[in-house]
């Protein structure tokens, strides 16, 4: 397979910049940290905003060095930049690609490559920087997880893994949190697509999206769209033919329409990536080609729909500054904005794109770049990027039946007077300035909760689901 040759990539010419805080109109870039090798080296993934208001991450490399390049870490930053890391040690993972979720219980979930049978491993990890493996991959049962698991509505984990199964072509699981998985899905690199790269959602019917990167061993296919059922019978909804896209790197994000939104590794007009729509039924449409240059190129990220309805995500490579890679905005009709330019000193390569805070912020991290010199290109950052977008909650699940837990993450939630779900009242406890405890209340039907308080009301960045 031919993902990101990052030593191609990299090997063109870093400039370095002077300054620590690019202000462009409307909107203000910050880098918060350089990882120097030591705590932390290489983040490919998106990060999340936890309920304890700070940001949290997988770096591929750095941190115990009882690997070669470091064994990789799971990091917390501060909106602030204050850093703390938790370093795999070979043994219990290594190298871990995906990100984290976190659980309606507060712990952290993910997956690494390494563990006792170097396939990768499912791993819990407590807020307080506990750590267990949950299950070693063994190859028949599935190979090097790298994408983001995440948690369904029935309570368990579903993930992929990059290769494994019965012709090495990589499968969908399903993992209990107590850690007993089920393979849903074997791929065959034919028709139903080969090395699902990218983690899955779970869509408002229900059912789970996900791409497939293409075939690494009969080159038969270009990347798919696929939806499977959770007890696992799968559809392809769509097969890319370069034209339209190819190899999709990145996972899916349904967007409030109804719609699916993504990005292609490469194909398009002029094979340096794509932006996608599809329907629900896999009607597929085109919104950006990637061109290069100035514009950007090969966005392998996972986009993410904003509080003003548009699209966010980053390119890996090229832009203003040679190779470094942007942050781009664009809409469900396909209106592309070029919104920062890397420079190397304050990050590039950012694989992973953005995740929006409930302060309205965009935050990330960059493969390579920033002011350590411990490791040839730079050891990555961690950037947060505004917009001028407002405060919001989110939910912590984002649907439940009546009676069901509920967190609502926010900034500055201490002084709240009602929280309601699409209008019903709901008892409530604020834990924290960026938690609040709460329940689906009785009567409670589909839409927007919200959080009152003297002067002003926030309201949830998607709609909660009640379910029956």
């Amino acid at each position: 397979m031919t993902k990101l040759n990052f030593c191609m990539r990299a090997c063109a010419l870093f400039v370095l910049w002077a300054t620590t805080t690019v202000t462009l109109p409307a909107q203000t870039f910050k880098s918060l940290d350089s990882f120097d090798n030591t705590n932390a080296a290489a983040p490919w993934a998106m990060l999340i905003q936890a309920n304890d208001g700070n940001l949290y991450g997988t770096t591929q490399n750095g941190g115990n060095t009882a690997c070669s390049s470091g064994c990789g870490t799971i990091f917390q930053i501060t909106p602030n930049g204050k850093l703390a890391t938790f370093s795999f040690n070979g043994t219990n993972g290594n190298g871990p690609l995906a990100g984290l979720v976190q659980a309606a219980n507060g712990d952290f979930y993910g997956v690494s490559g390494g563990g006792a049978n170097g396939s990768g491993t499912v791993f819990k990890f407590t807020p307080k920087g506990g750590f267990t493996t949950l299950f070693n991959f063994n190859g028949a049962n599935g190979n090097d997880p790298t994408g983001t698991l995440i948690q369904a509505t029935d309570g368990n984990f579903y993930g992929t893994t990059e290769s494994g199964g019965y012709v090495n072509e990589g499968t969908v699981f399903k993992i209990t949190p107590s850690g007993t998985l089920t393979t849903l899905h074997e791929f065959s690199g034919g028709a139903d697509g080969a090395l699902p790269v990218a983690g899955l959602i779970q869509a408002t019917d229900g059912n789970l999206y996900g791409t497939t990167w293409g075939d690494a061993y009969q080159n038969l296919n270009e990347g798919t769209v696929f939806k499977i059922t959770l007890s696992g019978k799968l559809t392809t909804l769509h097969s890319f033919d370069t034209t339209d896209g190819a190899n999709p790197q990145g996972g899916l994000v349904q967007g409030t329409d109804g719609n699916f939104y993504g990005a292609t590794e490469e194909g398009g007009t002029s094979n340096y990536g794509t932006v996608f729509k599809m329907t629900p039924k896999g009607k597929l449409t085109t919104l950006h080609s990637f061109s290069g240059g100035t514009g950007g190129d090969t966005p392998v990220c996972t986009l993410v729909q904003a509080t003003d309805g548009n699209f966010y995500g980053t390119a890996a490579y090229d832009g203003k500054y040679p190779n470094f890679g942007t942050v781009f905005k664009i809409t469900s009709t396909g209106t592309f904005t070029t919104l920062h330019n890397f420079d190397s000193k304050h990050g590039s390569y950012p694989y992973g794109g953005v995740v929006q805070s409930t302060s309205g912020a965009f935050y990330g991290a960059t493969f390579a770049g920033g002011s350590s010199s411990a490791c040839q290109f730079g050891c990555g950052t961690v950037f947060s990027l505004s917009v001028g977008l407002g405060p919001f909650v989110k939910t912590l699940p984002n649907s439940g039946k009546v009676g069901a837990a509920v967190r609502i993450l926010g900034t500055n939630l201490t002084g709240a007077t009602s929280v309601t779900f699409n209008g019903t009242a709901a008892k409530f406890k604020v834990v924290s300035k960026s938690e609040i405890e709460t329940d689906v209340p009785s009567g409670a039907t589909t839409g927007a909760v919200e959080v009152k308080f003297a002067k002003n009301t926030l309201k949830s960045n998607v709609v909660f689901r009640v379910t029956k």
